[in-house]
């Protein structure tokens, strides 16, 4: 392709780059994130990545009560990859709000919590104390874990229980768009509406009709995909390596599932789709970004490298400079 939308010729360094990013009333800085599960909240990479420079900061995982987790071993070495059975381990909501969400203000990236549960109602309690907060400007849905023994996976895989438990939560915390004077007043404000994302599975028949059940109860955008269901086994002790037996899987194994997966949810639906799974360098991003994503999350690259999201974000950079490309939402565009 020798050109873009904006006339731009192949070859010609853009005049300014675009790296902004638009999900709903959230505007994102640059489209590189740090995945949920892979950089706590923030405060423990803090002496090693300027997170400030981040297009968003997808946090561990918040549920009502505090979760210790599955028990260990929860983490098994695999080829490119690894398998994790963390099981949502994390501090639970009053803790949240109270010990983590006051650092989580300063920060000038975009922050999303990332709130999951066992039940719709779990989904509910997190988002109706998180409304009363400032600090955060977005939500991620997890209905896709698969480590856990209630909820999470189960809700993600079927189309019928996506759309209603999304409905249930746009409803409850007002995420859909306003329309008329209160909506202006909200912008004039500086209050724009918080986005629903739902993450969704890998583990399913047809990730089209996911995201469009996610679609169709609301959801703001999408992001695809959580880790693949694995098992990992001692051939020595004839047992799983994971307490737990299975684990998500994660790493570059699962980057050309992740990249299939995005391409598809984002041709089945209008809302953005944010990728993730198996993003090590800036060539893999941009094959998310090529298959129609809007945005990337960075994961199980951060273990080895915490650098690795801002030299995907320089990368992303250089290859907009060298295809004469201006925003970076027409990445995209030049998939043939």
């Amino acid at each position: 392709m020798s050109g873009t939308s904006s006339g731009t010729a192949r070859g010609m360094v853009p005049a300014k780059l675009d790296l902004t990013v638009r999900i709903g009333d959230l505007v994102m800085q640059n489209p590189v994130g740090v995945a949920s599960g892979t950089f706590g909240y923030g405060e423990e990479y803090e002496d090693l990545v300027d997170i400030d420079c981040l297009g968003a900061l997808y946090t561990k995982a918040v549920t009502p009560e505090p979760r210790p987790g599955n028990p260990a071993p929860r983490l098994a070495d695999t080829p490119a990859g690894m398998l994790n059975s963390i099981g949502l381990a994390n501090p639970g909501l009053d803790a949240f709000i109270a010990d983590k969400l006051p650092r989580l203000r300063a920060r000038r990236c975009a922050v999303i919590v990332n709130v999951a549960g066992g039940t719709e109602d779990d989904y509910l309690r997190v988002l109706d104390a998180l409304e009363a907060q400032d600090g955060i400007v977005g939500y991620e849905i997890n209905i896709s874990c698969p480590n856990v023994a209630h909820g999470g996976l189960s809700f993600g895989t079927d189309p019928v229980q996506v759309e209603r438990l999304t409905r249930r939560l746009v409803d409850a915390v007002g995420s859909r768009a306003m329309a008329g004077a209160e909506a202006r007043c909200d912008r004039l404000a500086g209050r724009g509406r918080r986005p629903l994302i739902v993450k969704l599975s890998p583990n399913v028949t047809d990730i089209a009709a996911i995201a469009k059940a996610a679609e169709a109860g609301g959801a703001v955008a999408l992001s695809c995909i959580n880790t693949l269901v694995g098992m990992v086994i001692d051939i020595k002790t004839k047992r799983p390596v994971l307490a737990m037996g299975s684990g998500g899987l994660s790493g570059p194994a699962i980057r050309p599932v992740g990249v299939a997966m995005v391409y598809k949810a984002s041709h089945a639906v209008s809302i953005p789709v944010i990728g993730l799974g198996g993003i090590s360098d800036a060539d893999d991003a941009l094959q998310y970004l090529l298959a129609g994503a809007v945005a990337i999350q960075v994961g199980t690259a951060i273990f080895s490298r915490p650098e690795a999201p801002l030299e995907i974000l320089a990368g992303i950079r250089e290859f907009m400079e060298r295809e004469g490309i201006e925003q970076v939402a027409d990445i995209r565009k030049l998939l043939r």
